[in-house]
């Protein structure tokens, strides 16, 4: 009997390894203001192999949680707290049987409308890029996901073109290299990546040499993703509606210019602004949200040089989509229609990197940040 029993609880633990590599838990940020719909933070369950989603539940009442991020442990979450005045960043711990999400505490982003948030692949910092003050700070994390106070800080200063965008500085995204000794902030109202020097230890980011790469004038770089190799990097140019591809160097934390493509047709002469640029997991294809044209602009990346060469549009379902995101094992991209208060599902062609439609929805209030939680 009790090998009966020993070999009965060896399939039931396979069958829950092979139940959880099957599916994967989804979180949802979204804007609270002004949508009765929408009452914070939302989780899902992702099928990986039916591209299903199962219904949203509320996995923590929150104010305008607009952008989260996982922690890379899998057992904190944090989430910016968008508003006009002095923002917040909060802390939350992640049940690992239900996934709801329990708050710990909160700390001041030292900014103005706080937009973005990142981990140091470390997971001893949280970086928060302020785009109503055009700043960004660092937040060291305790050993119990909490949030310490701000032990980092550094103000952006100019303008650019734009009369009604660019009078001053907007950060809009912060990035960190994968070896942890660079962050990358992208500032819309000056036209510009700034580059710092990340200490994770002391969790202070102080200027790099060279300190920024410039973008063309009235372009408004919003986010920004690496390669897989790498060696390369990307930014979405909001205003401008472009892509900007550049070579990385590693060791200096610079970035070079190489290519800049367009998002959108040439046919198209409607109103328009970009959102979310993504590289797939392969390092294959990149990807870029069209807001008005309400579309996902997709490239094949050339693995040589870094280029882009277009491959499609796809507008399927989709409506002002602020924000999407891919699975890590590459099969699927979700959508977030904060015009239509839903999130979509596309299964991704290995061969193309095209979009292909699986009539796969949920009903999201204004969802505008889509994050997967890995199992580890």
């Amino acid at each position: 009997m009790k090998i009966r029993a020993f070999i009965a609880s060896v399939i039931s633990l396979a069958a829950v390894s092979t139940a959880c590599a099957e599916s994967l838990p989804v979180y949802f940020g979204t804007y609270t203001r002004g949508a009765d719909s929408s009452r914070g933070i939302y989780r899902s369950v992702l099928d990986l192999d039916s591209g299903r989603l199962s219904d949203p539940v509320l996995a923590a009442e929150a104010k305008n949680p607009s952008f989260l991020e996982i922690h890379p442990n899998g057992r904190f979450l944090y989430a910016v707290s968008e508003s006009g005045g002095t923002g917040a960043v909060s802390a939350y711990v992640i049940n690992a049987d239900a996934g709801d999400l329990k708050f710990l505490n909160r700390q001041s982003s030292s900014g103005a409308g706080p937009c973005h948030v990142s981990i140091d692949h470390a997971g001893k910092n949280v970086l928060v890029a302020n785009y109503g003050s055009g700043s960004a700070s660092v937040i060291p994390i305790e050993p119990d996901g909490r949030l310490a106070k701000p032990t980092g800080f550094v103000q952006h200063e100019g303008s650019s073109i734009n009369p009604n965008r660019q009078k001053g500085p907007h950060a809009h995204s912060i990035n960190v290299s994968a070896d942890d000794r660079f962050a990358f902030v992208a500032d819309l109202g000056i036209d510009k990546v700034m580059i710092y020097k990340l200490d994770a230890e002391k969790g202070t980011i102080v200027a790099n040499d060279p300190a920024f790469a410039r973008l063309k004038p009235g372009a408004g770089p919003r986010h920004f993703a690496f390669h897989p190799n790498g060696k390369y990097a990307y930014v979405i140019n909001e205003l401008h509606c472009t892509v900007t591809a550049f070579a990385y160097d590693s060791a200096a934390g610079a970035l070079t210019e190489i290519q800049t493509v367009p998002t959108l047709p040439d046919t198209f002469d409607g109103s328009n602004s970009c959102a979310e640029v993504r590289v797939h997991p392969s390092g294959k294809f990149l990807y870029g949200s069209n807001r008005g044209h309400d579309s996902i602009a997709v490239y094949r990346i050339d693995q040589a040089t870094g280029t882009l060469t277009f491959v499609e549009h796809e507008t399927a379902d989709i409506k002002t989509p602020r924000n999407f995101n891919i699975d890590p094992t590459g099969k699927f991209c979700l959508v977030a229609n904060q015009g239509s208060d839903s999130v979509v599902v596309f299964r991704i062609n290995r061969r193309t990197g095209a979009l292909e439609p699986t009539a796969n929805k949920i009903s999201v209030g204004r969802p505008v940040c889509i994050r997967f939680l890995q199992a580890r």
